[in-house]
């Protein structure tokens, strides 16, 4: 959900590796990964809701409400 270099852009960059290492493979909460398709994670890339939303408008307060989860599960 929140991409390895937004992550360490926002903080992680300061975490033991230990800690940068769980988030990165952490399959604990259901809204940490969400299966994209190769072409949208290219267009996402390592941006942050600022910069990107997903296509569908439909989709916004879901993609908000996940990033936002993760961002704080994570601190």
């Amino acid at each position: 959900m929140v991409p390895l270099a937004e992550a360490w852009d926002s903080g992680a960059s300061q975490w033991a590796r230990e800690r940068r290492q769980a988030c990165a493979n952490d399959l604990g909460a259901e809204r940490s990964l969400v299966a994209v398709t190769a072409r949208a994670n290219r267009f996402k890339a390592d941006q942050d809701p600022a910069q990107w939303m997903p296509p569908s408008a439909d989709a916004h307060c879901t993609y908000l409400a996940d990033w936002v989860s993760t961002k704080l599960r994570w601190g």
